[in-house]
């Protein structure tokens, strides 16, 4: 940020909101440009009026309009920070939006920048072209270590070796320097030393709490998905492609993928092994959570996840049921909110299309009628798969896996005949139909058995069946448009 407010200076700009929570780190940054600007740095709160960082004199000053007439009142070439002023300009006070458009004309003509420093406020129409945004980008390696080196220095402790340190920093990527010194802290407090995974941990709880972006903790592996063979050596041909050892290679860095299918089929399931064939964190956002009811709040979500997911990177975005958060965007209902959908929307595929972090996004979705077509064409994605129902030699392979998953031994149950018998059902149904005979089994102190089994899969009715016409139609439209997961290249039908 130092260096853009340098430019933005020297070019003469008037305004730039500063946008982020980590105010002392975005102080610190500006008081380096002015410095390496020669000009002085005045700033300006509510609770401490105006202070001349250079000579610290104080001017007590608790009233906006009157701080915008003493900032015309400097003398020469100055920097302003305006700490807040963006949530002051939330009731779009006709007086103080006019005073703050004669302050920026009268610091255009007179070599003055001002900053306003808070989180993200949409700024009323008049103030959108006078004001530019700019955002102080997550804290990379190099800022949290050191955070990292100078707590470990404050409570007398020798430097990790520098495996454990890389991993440390990795484990704190997505965080603000506070955020970052709390884990750091806590981690100390409760072991006596630093670690990754009580770093990663809070990062987990810090990210769940902002309510976007969850870390996911997870043990699946491909060895967990029965069937999908084309999709699982695709993924396993790809298990280094967002390392820097490919980058050296030539490979660009990967896009992702986009699962389709019929639910309940393992597309979830898909997501989590991905991550464990990268080794890297998986998040997970819920396309439906972007959309907030204050005016602002959809677009500084959506570019709050770019930023969280870019600083965590190396990672995989796990992007669920994509179409509940974008479908529908261009239709009629595209136009009932003011633009905000599509605006979104915009921005998210703009980075889909451009990202140059190694976030590898993996979305799933249930119905793709609803999607847009701009979100399925080729250079969003490296590759659009369909998931279908799984043949008789997939659900012989679930059902393994779901025998062994649940402690049993899957050679007691004849798992053929239970993959013929199981004809329509998803990974899903087959696993709740075990359960379901794990709770008979239990009810009368026994274990389960085939004519459990038997019983459980002749009462439900699978999702193949209520929901025929719109398999058939998802069937139809993946032709020529998306790779079958399985490597058998069928048609679309099951049981063959």
């Amino acid at each position: 940020m130092k260096d853009q407010l340098i430019r933005y200076a020297r070019a003469g700009y008037a305004g730039l909101f500063l946008c982020t929570s980590e105010e002392v780190r975005a102080e610190a940054e500006v008081k380096a440009a002015a410095e390496s600007l020669g000009r002085p740095l005045h700033a300006w709160s509510l609770t401490t009026g105006f202070i001349d960082t250079t000579s610290g004199t104080v001017r007590d000053c608790p009233d906006p309009l009157t701080a915008l007439e003493q900032v015309e009142s400097i003398a020469g070439d100055c920097l302003v920070l305006l700490r807040d002023f963006g949530a002051l300009l939330e009731d779009r006070d006709p007086l103080l939006v006019r005073k703050l458009r004669d302050t920026l004309h009268h610091a255009k003509s007179a070599g003055k920048l001002l900053l306003l420093l808070g989180v993200w406020k949409t700024l009323p129409a008049e103030l959108d072209r006078e004001v530019t945004r700019l955002d102080l980008a997550l804290p990379g390696p190099d800022i949290l270590g050191m955070v990292l080196d100078q707590l470990l220095t404050s409570a007398g402790i020798a430097t990790p070796p520098p495996e454990i340190r890389e991993a440390i920093l990795r484990a704190a990527g997505g965080l603000t320097t506070i955020e970052a010194e709390n884990a750091f802290a806590l981690s100390l407090v409760e072991t006596g030393s630093i670690q990754p995974t009580l770093v990663a941990r809070e990062k987990a709880r810090a990210l769940k709490s902002g309510g976007l972006l969850e870390v996911i903790e997870t043990t699946e592996s491909l060895d967990s998905i029965g069937g999908l063979e084309a999709l699982k050596a695709w993924l396993i041909q790809r298990s280094e492609a967002i390392t820097q050892r490919a980058r050296d290679y030539g490979l660009p860095i990967p896009k992702g993928m986009l699962v389709l299918g019929v639910p309940g089929t393992g597309k979830s399931l898909t997501a989590k092994a991905t991550a464990s064939v990268f080794g890297v964190p998986l998040l997970k956002l819920d396309a439906g959570r972007l959309f907030g009811g204050l005016v602002g709040q959809s677009e500084a979500n959506v570019r709050s996840v770019i930023q969280t997911a870019e600083a965590i990177s190396p990672c995989v975005l796990w992007i669920d049921e994509i179409e509940k958060g974008f479908g529908g965007v261009g239709g009629s209902g595209g136009s009932t909110d003011g633009g905000t959908s599509a605006r979104v929307f915009g921005t998210m595929l703009n980075w889909l299309q451009d990202k140059t972090a190694p976030v590898f996004v993996v979305a799933t979705a249930n119905d793709v009628s609803k999607l847009p077509p701009e979100m399925l064409r080729k250079g969003r994605w490296d590759e659009l798969w369909f998931v279908d129902l799984p043949d008789t030699r997939e659900r012989t392979a679930i059902w393994d896996l779901v025998i062994e998953k649940y402690g049993r031994d899957k050679t007691t149950f004849d798992t053929v005949v239970l993959a013929r018998a199981s004809e329509l059902h998803t990974g899903a149904e087959i696993e709740a139909a075990f359960v379901e005979a794990l709770h008979r089994g239990f009810a009368e102190e026994r274990e389960p058995t085939e004519l459990d089994l038997g019983e459980v899969l002749c009462e439900s009715v699978p999702l193949a069946t209520t929901m025929s016409e719109s398999i058939e139609r998802l069937r139809h439209w993946s032709k020529g448009r998306a790779r079958n997961a399985s490597m058998t290249g069928r048609t679309g039908r099951s049981g063959r």
